[in-house]
């Protein structure tokens, strides 16, 4: 089997972008599927961790070399997944549509309104942004439902799709039997590796986003939250300019930097909890990581959280607008988990997918 994937932009040595897509393309190649990867940034060929990476460029020069079973395009946008496959469609028998996020929302409605310290700058992409979202829309609307009868279209949850339906507006019956709700796995290391509960912990509650900036991560709930508890140990970790502009509590330890998993792993082992507030997310791969690893975690009752971990014991649910939430008490709710919950597993996740291809190849 020969897939080709098409991707805005892909890892490389020294630097990590979409590492999503490459998880997938290393467990499809270690199942014996010819995989190339074309991403739209990459400026010359490389190869990564035995993928081999072509730009653009070098698959205009030689289409029929890309000929593959299978077009698979991650988080596909207008500017160029739409130009590439509607030019170069007839190459492939079958097309797998993965979507991710903002690709098919309305981002200008979905999405919060960004810190006030950011607003100034934002007032005019928030309004090009509604533009774009208006003509990104109906162009897909009227792409996806033309070349459906080649395509599959996977979500990484239920929410995802019904925002598809709610804002692309194609039919039902159009993706019937055509639409897989498939979630993205964790990292190998939060499947191997679980919470040690027993060894001394230095925090009560550890937050780690690698965007502070981001009013959808809730930095400002967590400070709210550690100014009404605090006789306890808060830990942020990430880049960003919040704490310049808010003051950060007494309790509240931050740390400005960006982790590797192995580095991820050693500070939530020194917490009691992880403290994982959203607003919006399509899934929320992070927070599934750190419940699958089995740390507990406190994350936003929205419907996106609750779907995502029914059948996680060690998950509990605050309101994002409440900071006046006592939580010691949920702290101490929290079971012992005695089992790694594997939902997130590769086995539950990116072997369905691969399943899915090999559907797709005996049709």
């Amino acid at each position: 089997m020969k897939i080709l994937v098409i991707a805005e932009d892909y890892s490389e040595v020294g630097r990590v972008s979409l590492h999503y897509i490459h998880s997938r393309n290393n467990w499809y190649k270690q199942s014996g599927i010819d995989v190339k990867v074309i991403s739209f940034k990459a400026k010359q060929n490389y190869t990564y961790e035995d993928i081999q990476v072509y730009t653009f460029e070098n698959f205009t020069e030689n289409p029929d070399f890309f000929k593959s079973d299978i077009l698979v395009s991650h988080a596909p946008n207008i500017k160029n997944h739409y130009k590439f496959i509607k030019k170069y469609h007839y190459l492939f028998s079958d097309i797998v549509f993965f979507f991710h996020g903002h690709e098919v929302l309305k981002t200008s409605e979905i999405y919060p309104q960004p810190y006030k310290y950011l607003k100034k700058k934002s007032q005019y992409h928030s309004i090009e942004r509604k533009i774009y979202d208006y003509f990104k829309l109906k162009i897909w609307r009227s792409f996806f439902i033309k070349i459906s009868h080649k395509s599959q279209f996977v979500f990484v949850s239920e929410w995802m799709l019904e925002m598809f339906y709610k804002y692309v507006k194609v039919p039902r019956e159009t993706l019937a039997g055509r639409s897989h709700v498939i979630y993205n796995c964790v990292g190998e290391t939060f499947e191997k590796e679980s919470f040690e509960s027993e060894t001394q912990k230095f925090y009560d509650f550890i937050t780690i986003r690698s965007n502070l900036d981001g009013s959808k991560y809730g930095i400002d709930i967590v400070r709210n939250l550690a100014l009404n508890n605090p006789d306890y140990k808060f830990c942020v970790i990430g880049k960003g300019k919040f704490f310049e502009h808010n003051s950060k509590p007494d309790n509240l330890t931050l740390i400005k930097k960006n982790l590797s998993h192995s580095e991820i792993i050693n500070y939530l082992n020194r917490s009691r909890s992880a403290l994982i507030p959203t607003r919006v997310d399509s899934q929320g791969v992070m927070a599934c990581e750190f419940a699958t690893f089995g740390i507990p975690v406190i994350t936003s009752d929205i419907s996106i959280c609750r779907e995502v971990f029914l059948g996680f014991e060690n998950v509990s649910f605050i309101n994002n607008d409440n900071p006046k939430i006592n939580l010691g008490t949920i702290l101490e709710r929290f079971p012992q988990i005695k089992e790694k919950n594997t939902k997130y597993f590769s086995e539950h996740t990116i072997e369905e997918e691969i399943k899915l291809f090999q559907e797709i190849i005996k049709r």
